[in-house]
Parts: structure tokens; sequence; C-alpha cells
């Protein structure tokens, strides 16, 4: 290693950590730039996206299996929090239908952590948080763009459908004898369901119906209006005293408000004696967590950002999550992701920076503590919020994630495509949700690299004109002993294989003498590709024959040279006479590497003296 290695190895780190990288002071620029303009637009759209976050919250929790009171808190937090670091300047943070149901997921299935849940709770979230800051600082955001989208459509409707099936036991009022059953999947679900249904009341199922269609009803009528939030409360001002007034409605569940005590924070338990046994149980559901959470965030900013004309920023947006989530796990509050929703409407509400969230934070937080306070004075508002009501509105969201366009779509474009939705549909249905988005994922990455593993190698002639062109399947070499092959696309480990086998099929000829490679086009060469060029190059030399590689660009001469195959592929030549078995690609002429190889094979032939014209249509390269 030379004297300037470590220090070339230090800039490299220093460079991708610094080009892309996270800003630990992405807020001062936009507090610089501040003004009277942008504070009232600002203010003016808080209060839409703080309406909808306090039901939502609760919804949330509720989908959770939590106390409200986490959704609530971990709406106001988020929002506060992560526009201090966010790239985006509209994304509103908070607790989401998938990240919520996926928390219940992994406690229905793990039976003998469900009764911690809510101790361990701010340990998952914190970890969610760890995770997210540490892949915002190593740019693993980049990498979900990967992710084929396939596997959000499929994993959101099987997150809907499980959503609906859950909710419906508080429709049909037969919560205690479902949660008796611990349901851990969707078939058992539905046969818990089943076995439970003649124990149906007719109370809380009219009022789920009745709530069900305003809120579809109202849906189509004003759609711009925060339907959520205005429902939840008529429902609740019907309802909820009907209920509490006895008679035919008496003994129908509603939610029980918190107070003070409730909003103290619930910290991660750091001293108990089973906190590394707590972390292994918890560390793949939070990773799951973390990952869907900055799925959610990433697809929620690029939507928004191609309506507002900004550029995404990924990782930025991430080290956001992640530090939101940090913030909420202190603070007693649950998972926060991306709201698509909240975000769209904060859009729409007029809002120009990112502190528009960090007031509808401040608001809900305030709501928060009112709603705390109200008990003492004896007005105990979600007492009166009946949990049928909230089922219904709960049902209503989950229905309006099934998208028909985008799974018509992403079954009819391709059968991957068709493949992936269906697996990880069936896999949210069956498996837990934080095992289900990875096996749709795994799925997708397989598929791609299937696909991305299958280099083209087409083999090319000059015609009578010099014209470089491929050649016909019916005509035969105009030098038998010299083949131009072509390689088009990735060469990385899972294309090795595949490429020296094509290239040892054209080898097998006995006329062959000299064969010539073209990498112009050839992308990503790893070790194991470039391992399987030097025996490609060591099996013809054994037949006394040549490799010459032409149009190599920087980054294939970069990786030949590094790796010591260049000293391979020029063994045998006299440098100082300008032989060469290896010619750089030239933007000026593609095609003049070609000729120079050419040239290159008549010498080793015998024909020094080579006349070979080349023409280079510029439209054609």
């Amino acid at each position: 290693m030379s004297a300037t290695s470590p220090s070339r190895f230090w800039r490299r780190i220093r460079g991708f950590f610094g080009e892309g990288g996270v800003d630990l002071a992405a807020i001062v620029g936009p507090i610089r730039r501040y003004n009277r303009a942008k504070f009232r637009a600002d203010i003016a759209a808080a209060p839409n996206t703080a309406l909808l976050a306090v039901p939502q919250g609760i919804a949330y929790a509720a989908i959770a299996e939590l106390p409200i009171s986490f959704g609530i808190i971990c709406s106001a937090v988020a929002s506060i929090v992560a526009p201090v670091f966010a790239g985006s300047r509209h994304t509103i943070l908070g607790p989401t239908n998938a990240t919520a149901f996926m928390l219940f997921s992994f406690f229905a299935a793990e039976r003998t952590l469900a009764a911690r849940e809510t101790e361990l709770v701010p340990l998952l979230v914190l970890m969610v948080g760890v995770f997210c800051l540490v892949g915002g600082f190593l740019k693993v955001a980049d990498l979900l763009q990967y992710v084929s989208r396939s596997v959000l459509v499929g994993y959101v409707t099987g997150a809907a459908v499980l959503i609906m099936a859950n909710q419906l036991k508080h429709v049909l009022g037969i919560a205690p004898e479902v949660n008796a059953a611990s349901p851990s999947n969707f078939v058992n679900l539905v046969l818990a369901l089943g076995e439970n249904v003649g124990r149906t009341r007719w109370q809380p199922l009219a009022i789920a119906a009745a709530t069900f269609a305003a809120y579809q009803a109202m849906l189509k009528w004003k759609p711009r209006w925060p339907v959520f939030s205005i429902i939840l409360i008529l429902g609740s001002s019907i309802f909820g005293p009907l209920i509490h007034a006895g008679g035919i409605w008496a003994g129908i569940p509603t939610f029980t408000t918190f107070t003070f005590g409730d909003l103290v924070p619930s910290m991660p338990q750091f001293g108990s004696s089973r906190i590394f046994d707590d972390i292994g149980a918890l560390t793949g559901v939070a990773f799951a967590v973390a990952f869907l959470a900055c799925l959610e965030n990433t697809v929620m900013a690029k939507s928004i950002a191609s309506r507002s004309g900004d550029r995404a920023e990924v990782n930025q947006d991430m080290f956001a999550v992640g530090a939101a989530n940090v913030a909420s796990a202190f603070s007693g509050g649950m998972a926060a992701s991306g709201s698509l929703t909240r975000s769209v409407l904060n859009y729409e509400a007029g809002a120009l920076t990112r502190f528009a969230s960090l007031y509808s934070g401040i608001i809900v937080l305030a709501t928060a503590l009112v709603i705390a306070w109200l008990p003492s004075f004896g007005i105990a508002l979600i007492d009166y919020v009946p949990i049928s009501v909230l089922s219904a509105l709960v049902i209503g969201i989950a229905f309006s994630l099934i998208n028909p366009t985008n799974i018509r779509v992403c079954l009819r474009s391709t059968h991957d495509d068709a493949a992936v939705i269906v697996t990880t549909f069936a896999a949210t249905l069956l498996a837990p949700l934080h095992v289900a988005i990875f096996i749709g994922v795994g799925l997708s990455i397989t598929l791609f690299l299937r696909r991305a593993s299958k280099p083209h190698l087409i083999e090319y002639e000059f015609s009578e004109k010099g014209e470089l062109r491929e050649m016909g399947e019916k005509r035969k070499r105009p030098n038998p002993a010299i083949s131009i092959v072509h390689v088009e696309g990735d060469l990385f480990f899972g294309a090795a294989e595949l490429f020296r086998n094509q290239v040892q099929r054209t080898a097998a000829d006995p006329s062959l003498k000299v064969l010539i490679l073209r990498l112009k086009n050839a992308r990503h060469l790893d070790a194991t590709s470039v391992l399987a060029l030097e025996e490609l190059i060591q099996f013809m030399r054994s037949k006394d024959r040549h490799v010459i590689i032409s149009g190599a660009p920087k980054e294939v001469y970069k990786v030949l040279k590094n790796s010591g195959t260049l000293k391979l592929i020029q063994e045998g030549t006299d440098r100082e006479a300008g032989e060469s078995n290896l010619f750089m690609y030239r933007p000026s002429n593609p095609n003049l590497s070609t000729r120079d190889a050419l040239k290159r094979a008549q010498q080793l032939l015998g024909g020094e003296k080579a006349d070979i014209r080349i023409f280079y249509d510029p439209n054609k390269a």
C-alpha cells in the first residue's frame, strides 16, 4: 500500500458521507429565510392537519391495541421533532395504518410478549429510531428505489384487508370473545369471527353502519373537508350520550379518557434484567417497522415533491424519521412514519415551510393537555367516543387504501410484478406483517437480479462500407479467425457465470483465433466477473488464441487495473513498440477502439498492414 493510500481512503470515506449526506443543521437555512408571509401561510395550514392528527392518532393507537395516549403523543412529538432534521418541507410524521397494524400483528403472534406490550413499545420505538438514524447516515434510503412498487401495493392491500377484518370484532360487538381466541393471522382471525358471529349485538353494528354510511356520503359530498374528524365528532356526539344514558344502548364499549398521569412518558426500561432478551426479541420487528416507515416516508415525500417541484432528499428524511421515533420513544408515543393523508392535506392547505408541521404538533400537544385536564372538571370527552364509531372510520380508511388501478397495473404489467404482488398479499394474510414485507422484498429483489444477470452478447462484423453491424444468423464472419463480441448489460456477480458460458460458446469455434470483447456498455464489473474474464483469457491462451478488449470506459479500466487483470490482458505485448491488448473508449468516435483492436488482431494473425475503415454515425452510436 502506498503512503498516500490511507489519506485516499479517508478522503473517499469523507466524500461518501459528505455528498448527499445528512445535514444535522437542516433547519438553520429555513429559519434564516423565514418571513411573515411564510408564517401566515404555515399557521393557517397547521390547524387543518392537527384536526386530522388527533383522531387519527386515536385510531392508529386503537389498531395497535395501545392506550390512545400513545397515538396522540406520537402525532404531536413526531410533528415537532421531524421538521428540525427533514429534507422535505411538507411532510407530516406520526402514526400510520401500516406501522400500527405491524405492531398489533407482532404482539398478536408473540403471546408471551403481548402482556408487556405497553412496557416494550418504548424500547421497540427507540430501536426503530436508531435503525433509521444509522440508515440515514449510511444512505440506506438510496436503496429503497430498488424495492418494487408491487411489493408496497401488495403489502398495503393485504394490511388493509387485515385491518378491516380485525375491526369487525368491534363492529359486531364480539371483541372479548375474539380476543380470547388470540388469532395470530388472517385465517385464524376469520375463523374466530365465524365461531362467534352468533353473539353479534345489533347496537354496535347499527352504530358502525350509520357511521360508515355517513363517512362515505360526506367523502363524496365534501372530499376536501376533514371528513374523518367531522364524522368522529358527530358520531360521538349522537351515540356517546345515548350510551351513557343507559337503556337499550347500555354496555356499548367506549374509549376511556386519559389524564395527566397517562401522559407521563413511558421510558424504555434500560435497567430491566431482561433488557438484552427484550432487544433480541424485538430486533426483527423493529427493523421491519423502520424499513416500512422509511419506505412509506420516501414514497410520500417523492409523491409530494412531484407536485411541489421540490427535490426529495430521502436520506435526510430517513434521518428525520429516526429522530422522530427516538423522541417518541422517550415521550411515551408509538412508532412514527410519514403520513400521506396528513402531508397531502398540509400541502393542499397552503403550507410553505416545515414550520407548519411544528405548529401542527404544538396544537396537537395542546389538545392532548386539554383532554387530560378536563376530567378534573368532570368532563371526560374520550368517554363519549364509541369504539364501534372509530372502528367504522378505520374500516373506511382501510377501504380507501385498496387502489384497484394500482392493483390492475401490477397484475397486468409483467409476470414478475404479478408474482410479487400476489405473493406479498398472501404473505400479509398468512405471516406476521414484519415477516411478510421482507418476503415480498426478497422475491422482488430475486426476480430483479434474475433479469439483471442476463447480459446481452452480440457478435458484430464490418460491412463492405466499413460500418459496424450485427452479424446475421445466416452470414458467416468475413474473417473466420476474428470474432467481435459486443457485451451490453450488468456484469456483476449474478451475471458472471452466464457471461462466461456465452463467451465460451463463441470461443468453441475451432477456426476462431482472436476474440475482441467490446465492453463499451458493460457495467458494474466486480470480482466475480473479473475472475471469469481471467479464466476466459487463460483458456484462450491455452489454445494458442487471444483476447482483446476494446471500447473499455474508465470505470472498466479502473476495475481491471486495481484487480491486476490488466497485467494479464497485456501479457506478451511490447509496450515500447506500441502493442496493446486493451483499447480505451473514445467519445469522439466509439468505433475507433474497435478499429484499433482489429488492427491488433490482424497483427497477431500475421497481417501487420491492415487496411481497416470505420464508418461512424453519431446517431447510431
